[in-house]
């Protein structure tokens, strides 16, 4: 088996890891300095949460959340960043010194939204309960073993 696949399904490669942090810096850098004339990106602060680098570091999957910005407007922020994702890759170029200038390609990143859904569900009443049965079971099970071993 090739060598490449093998660390596919590892995950990435510590080589794309620092490529990824490498072009992520950069872009934030190039997003805080630029003016856009695309109306959907003025005005709006961008977080990079993520960069995703393919084994040749030829493309980046760029994951994005555009702060206060309703999920409808999320996906209209990542439809301007990747129309001006040649102007992007083009500032980028100068920015980082790599062999290729990866391709860029900007998704939204449902990360933060899914924590925060994570969270309510835990905090909810039925799960809170859940939770203190199991952790007054376990410890009930302690006082137990220690019971037995006096």
């Amino acid at each position: 088996m090739p060598r490449s696949r093998r660390q596919n399904a590892k995950g990435p490669s510590q080589r794309q890891l620092r490529a990824g942090e490498l072009v992520r810096h950069a872009l934030v850098d190039i997003l805080a300095r630029e003016e856009f004339n695309d109306p959907e990106l003025s005005g709006i602060s961008i977080t990079i949460s993520e960069v995703r680098m393919s084994p040749d570091l030829r493309h980046a999957s760029c994951f994005v959340t555009p702060l206060g910005a309703a999920a409808e407007e999320q996906d209209k922020v990542a439809k301007a960043l990747n129309r001006a994702s040649s102007f992007l890759r083009g500032r980028l170029g100068h920015e980082i010194e790599m062999k290729f200038t990866p391709q860029l390609r900007f998704l939204v990143d449902d990360s933060y939204e899914e924590a925060g859904r994570i969270g309510a569900l835990l905090a909810s009443p039925s799960v809170a309960r859940d939770l203190n049965h199991v952790e007054s079971s376990e410890l009930l099970g302690k006082d137990n073993e220690n019971d037995e071993e006096s």
